[in-house]
């Protein structure tokens, strides 16, 4: 679910999910995996990918609390 969002944000934003691996030092494979929700991201990839956004840690976790 998480991937999920993430993948909107990029798409929405014309970010490549290459951009974001190179931003995080992950590999495109781990991103694509995680972006398809075919894993799960671990909290270290998770802060790293917020980092790289320039995002809040709680930002996808919006919606879900309500």
């Amino acid at each position: 679910m998480i991937g999920a969002k993430i993948k909107s944000y990029l798409q929405e934003r014309g970010i490549k999910q290459t951009f974001l691996a190179e931003k995080t030092g992950m590999t495109n494979s781990i991103i694509s995996d995680i972006c398809n929700n075919d894993r799960k991201v671990e909290c270290v990839e998770y802060f790293k990918i917020c980092k790289a956004l320039n995002l809040p840690l709680e930002y996808f976790f919006k919606d879900l609390e309500e």
